[in-house]
């Protein structure tokens, strides 16, 4: 999803100083979603989580860096997670889903 690709971009690009605590909350966000989405996964379920809502990675940012409101922007952490996890996905290839055949 573009968006998600935009937030790994938001995520390379911050400033120096926020980027490891952004890296840490977006390495949160990850986590739990292999908690949620559990062993192999297609890009569809993916795409069903984050389309039912998101607001739990909010309250993850929350607790991982309560004074921090610059790890709370669930455009930067939530979609650069997404991003980071898409890769795992059982049809992922490269930026583009393997069919059924290959």
């Amino acid at each position: 999803m573009p968006q998600w690709e935009e937030g790994l971009r938001r995520l390379r690009s911050a400033p120096a100083d926020q980027r490891p605590l952004l890296e840490r909350v977006t390495g949160r966000i990850v986590e739990d979603l292999r908690r949620r989405l559990g062993g192999p996964f297609t890009t569809a379920e993916l795409v069903a989580l984050y389309d039912a809502g998101i607001g739990w990675c909010t309250d993850i940012a929350l607790a991982a860096a309560p004074e921090s409101p610059e790890a709370w922007d669930q455009r930067t952490v939530a979609d650069a997670a997404f991003g980071r996890y898409l890769r795992e996905a059982s049809d992922f290839a490269g930026g583009r889903r393997r069919g059924r055949d290959e």
